[in-house]
């Protein structure tokens, strides 16, 4: 019985239109597409809309400062986003903006269904207005003293040195960001959407649609009423005016996620958002949670759609375990990158790290060199490489037949389907690429075994049965890459002679054919490439000063919003530890390093970073110890039978997993495929290091 196909629509979070797509931004929309095309490889009706996010004061002020309209500000940045999206092989089926025509007339409709079910109010509140300037200053369109430290220099929505929120009405000595005025306080009445009568249904709808770390957090909202939100905004401003309200206008954060079901009726599927059998879901950041979790559910249960199906999370962009800093060069634009290195190398890496969870992801620039010239090009490349190359120059190009060997390892690698189809599900695109790699290493090993390079000179034959099997090998592997890595396997697609893939296609094998000309699929990347992006990138702390636009981490910033970015915006920053102090060489020989073997290791269960191994330390017994390296090992079976060295003498520590009774030494970057492990010699266990 054939598989019933699904059907199935996929949001990201809109990208503001006041400023460029960076490495941060591309966290949220690579993983996306990964999930997407893993879906349509599959078969299933998936359908993957977007949008600019376009209006708000930051729009309207800098076209002033430009001297073009809105519209002229918000076409040029469509343009460019969208070719840098392109560039990265990031495909939508319908990348729209939120300025349209959907759009206004689908929040015209939330806002009458809002209205006639009583969920909107008015009141009136206390706004700092620049008389200069002749508008109501937003949050981050005022500076002043923080009200609650004393800290000089905030936003007029929460401090960054003691963490309060406020309003932009209690900070002390406030000017305006703008023109540098002092603004003056005046009332304004406002709409607000009244979430507290939705309450109970809110409490009940967050643990079925978001993860359990996602869903804790929501709910310490609900230990009181929930707080209205303010919907509206004053003239001027860059937006829909709310009808029968006169110089009100919508908050960009009631029409943005509307944008979301406008993309979709301008691609002609609006039917599928409510269509029962379609699943909605929606790809964010970790600092937009309460919009896409409170305000929206709320939002479409009042106008009567349906809500999504799932808010998958996920953490903030560091860079080098830091906050990405314009001034050390890590804040990097998508086209920045484009310039000096190649998309597939990114999209590599950021799989091998995403793991579907809400923590931060790191790119550690060194480990990114070495990953990809390790994983993508030494390993998995090399298959092919080695294989495609020799068959052409030595054997006429044409595929063999696969013997009981050869077929034994085509079996392995279709056998992973269902495996690594899981992983693709569940988004722990991570362990996608775990298991890819494993298939490499036996294509390699197999290879290798073979020894064609040998046999070339003495059995043509039983050559091209080698190259046959482990080309079939790497075909598979290759369908398998084909949702991370949609150019290099249409390459390698083509190489085969074939014309499309899907899922299925694993299942089939290419003997007795002939094989196309070789096209370079990856190649290695440097240093000094990643060098020379780090240079371009790099803004020296004299050029910077205040922005006249803002990021969307800015934007998303309200009384009550968490900081950080969803893609979009800056990870909150990380306080890097000083250097200890030197110790004396007579301390350092106080510590007794050994060898042991690693007798088993497994997974600490509510732990994202811990794993439990079993030591065998020879005439010292066995030592539990933890250790924080499951980023760099998410395969913890892989470690097992390992020599490694550890602090036999160091007392042991209680935590809250057990007890930790040594150290365990690694070196080198976190994480190439299968971990990566200082060398060791077979001392045998428990001897002493000299």
């Amino acid at each position: 019985m054939a598989e019933k196909k699904r059907k199935i629509v996929v949001t990201s979070a809109l990208p503001y239109a006041n400023g460029d797509i960076h490495l941060g931004h591309l966290v949220e929309y690579v993983q996306t597409d990964f999930w997407v095309r893993y879906q349509k490889l599959r078969g299933n009706d998936c359908v993957y809309v977007c949008a600019d996010d376009t209006h708000g004061t930051p729009i309207m002020i800098r076209a002033r400062q430009e001297g073009i309209t809105p519209e002229e500000l918000i076409a040029r940045s469509h343009a460019v986003h969208l070719k840098d999206f392109t560039d990265f092989q990031v495909k939508f089926d319908n990348y729209y903006t939120t300025n349209s025509p959907e759009n206004k007339a689908l929040s015209e409709r939330f806002f009458a269904a809002m209205e006639a079910s009583g969920a909107i109010t008015a009141k009136t509140t206390p706004q700092l207005y620049c008389e200069h300037c002749r508008m109501f200053l937003p949050d981050r369109y005022v500076k002043g003293v923080c009200p609650k430290c004393g800290a000089d220099n905030q936003y007029g929505d929460s401090c960054d040195r003691c963490g309060s929120t406020y309003g932009a009405e209690e900070l002390g000595s406030p000017r305006c960001t703008t023109c540098g005025a002092t603004p003056v306080v005046r009332d304004s009445e406002h709409l607000y959407f009244e979430l507290e009568p939705q309450h109970d249904y809110l409490e009940k709808w967050i643990p079925g649609h978001t993860t359990s770390d996602v869903s804790n957090k929501l709910l310490e909202w609900f230990k009181e009423p929930l707080r209205s939100w303010c919907i509206s905004r004053d003239a001027p401003y860059f937006g829909f005016e709310i009808p029968g309200h006169k110089d009100k206008y919508f908050y960009v954060w009631v029409d943005a996620p509307i944008g979301y079901i406008a993309s979709l009726e301008n691609l002609g599927r609006l039917d599928m958002w409510n269509d029962p059998e379609a699943e909605l879901y929606h790809f964010i950041g970790k600092d937009i949670i309460r919009f896409h979790c409170l305000f929206w559910p709320g939002m479409l249960r009042a106008a009567g759609f349906k809500g999504p199906d799932k808010v998958f999370v996920h953490g903030f962009l560091t860079v080098n375990g830091e906050k990405m800093s314009k001034s050390k060069g890590t804040f990097v634009n998508a086209r920045t990158y484009l310039d000096h290195l190649p998309a597939d190398a990114l999209r590599y890496y950021y799989a091998a790290k995403l793991g579907g969870t809400v923590d931060d992801m790191d790119l550690n620039l060194t480990d990114f060199v070495q990953r990809v010239n390790s994983d993508l090009v030494g390993k998995i490349t090399n298959i092919a490489s080695r294989g495609g190359q020799m068959l052409q120059k030595k054997l006429d190009g044409r595929l063999g037949s696969l013997d009981a060997e050869g077929a034994a390892l085509v079996a392995r690698c279709r056998e992973a389907s269902e495996t690594i189809a899981r992983f693709y599900e569940d988004r722990r695109f991570n362990q996608v690429v775990v298991e890819i790699c494993k298939l490499a290493d036996a294509a390699n090993e197999y290879f290798d075994s073979r020894s064609p390079w040998r046999t070339v000179k003495t059995d043509l034959e039983e050559t091209r049965t080698t190259l046959t099997a482990a080309l079939n090998a790497f075909r598979i592997i290759a369908i398998y890459l084909k949702p991370i890595l949609p150019d290099y396997a249409d390459k390698a697609m083509k190489l085969f002679g074939e014309t499309e893939w899907t899922w299925e296609s694993v299942n089939a094998a290419r003997e007795n054919c002939a094989l196309g000309p070789y096209e370079y699929l990856a190649s290695r990347i440097e240093s000094k490439q990643v060098d020379a992006m780090i240079a371009a990138a790099t803004v020296k702390p004299a050029d910077s000063g205040e922005v006249a636009h803002e990021s969307r981490a800015s934007k998303n910033k309200g009384k009550g919003a968490t900081d950080g970015g969803s893609g979009a915006s800056e990870p909150q920053p990380k306080d890097v530890p000083p250097l200890k102090s030197e110790i004396a060489f007579p301390d350092f020989e106080k510590i007794d390093l050994r060898v042991g073997v690693v007798a088993s290791c497994e997974i600490v269960p509510k732990s994202s970073k811990l794993l439990k191994l079993e030591i065998d330390a020879g005439p010292l017994g066995r030592r539990t110890i933890f250790s924080g390296i499951r980023g760099a090992h998410p395969d913890p079976a892989e470690l097992v039978g390992k020599e490694v060295v550890f602090v036999a003498n160091l007392a042991p520590r209680k935590m809250s997993v057990g007890v930790s009774e040594g150290m365990v030494l690694f070196a080198g970057e976190p994480g190439a495929c299968g971990g990566v492990l200082s060398p060791l010699s077979s001392a045998g266990g428990g001897t002493p290091v000299t």
